[in-house]
């Protein structure tokens, strides 16, 4: 094994296939523009994103293999990363093209920096620091045109398993969400659901719950709920949508629907970054600014609550917490991501 190597799984935090070979959000399509340098971590891991002039962005471990500077603390000129400390200059496929000590010299071989495979979707940069075992996972709505998109975020948590879970669990909608989500004097029971594990993930029937202010439109609504956890740290629900107040109901009709996508970037095993898209076909639309207020609100809330869980690592041996029939989806996630072998951020 080459040096390269021995230097980039020392920084390598997280040791799990099943994460190492998934795809992970590390920001917005939008934070990365020609000629920036962005640093981000991943599981422990330090990368630097840059975009090419042609648009493609390139996410490779912030390291030159010089030194150990970092080459997001460097610059980019004409589609090459130099380094801060000695100048060396990597070109877009990573390979030292220049070695200003030494301009008259063909860099070694091994003077390449680490490259990861990197993609953008849904408005999302997409990171594989291993070997992609799977594509990135399907968002249903993303290519119909009668769906507004808008990127959320990005929300700090702590745990990213525990922001999915509870992205998950519409049980806690009248206490965390009280006069938004649900109603907190009277808390809707949760009626039994299935979960059906599949090779695509975990999928729910539908789960009613009542909501005073249910989407952007600050209507209130009967809410139908079906869940999809795709990986580990990606999950979606659509919801169906009821005009509850009857002198309202002509602002709606049958065919609304309301879907979020979120994803989960584990920083490290105690700090997470949520950034979602949310979906929407009403008619009108609501706008961007009201979208993303209510999004703020609701996760500023759960990542109020959810930060104060202990132990902050989730815990997948379901002895070590009570369990409800209403928890069952919480119960399938955690057996779910135990099975997958990931060791990494629980407990």
């Amino acid at each position: 094994m080459n040096v390269v190597k021995n230097i980039s799984e020392d920084l390598q935090g997280c040791q799990d296939a099943a994460l190492l070979n998934d795809w992970h959000v590390v920001g917005f399509s939008t934070d990365v523009t020609p000629g920036d340098l962005v640093a981000v971590t991943l599981m422990e891991r330090d990368l630097v994103l840059w975009r090419a002039t042609d648009g493609q962005v390139h996410a490779w471990d912030d390291l030159c293999i010089h030194r150990g500077a970092r080459l997001s603390k460097g610059f980019v000129r004409n589609d090459t990363v130099i380094c801060p400390y000695h100048g060396w200059t990597y070109d877009g496929c990573g390979t030292c093209i220049l070695i200003p000590a030494a301009p008259g010299e063909k860099p070694m071989k091994k003077a390449r920096a680490i490259t990861h495979h990197v993609h953008e979707r849904y408005g999302f940069i997409w990171v594989c620091t291993g070997t992609p075992a799977r594509d990135i996972p399907v968002f249903p709505e993303w290519d119909d045109p009668a769906y507004q998109k808008v990127n959320c975020g990005p929300y700090r948590f702590r745990s990213g398993y525990r922001a999915v879970e509870n992205f998950m669990d519409p049980s806690h909608f009248p206490f965390v969400h009280a006069g938004v989500n649900g109603i907190y004097d009277n808390p809707d029971p949760i009626p039994p659901y299935e979960v059906e594990e599949t090779a695509d993930g975990l999928f729910t029937s539908e789960v009613r719950v009542t909501q005073p202010y249910g989407d952007p439109r600050q209507v209130p609504v009967i809410a139908y709920y079906a869940y999809k956890c795709f990986r580990p740290l990606v999950a979606y629900f659509k919801k169906r949508l009821i005009i509850s107040d009857p002198a309202r109901q002509h602002e709606g009709n049958e065919a609304d629907r309301f879907c979020t996508y979120l994803t989960a970037q584990i920083v490290d095993e105690q700090t997470s970054i949520i950034r979602i898209c949310c979906a929407t076909n009403f008619d009108p639309q609501p706008t961007v600014e009201d979208v993303r207020r209510r999004q703020d609100l609701v996760y500023a809330q759960d990542a109020a609550i959810v930060d104060t869980q202990r132990p902050e690592r989730i815990p997948v041996d379901l002895r070590q917490e009570l369990h409800h029939r209403s928890d069952l989806l919480g119960q399938k996630y955690r057996a779910w991501i135990k099975g997958m072998g990931i060791t990494y951020g629980v407990y």
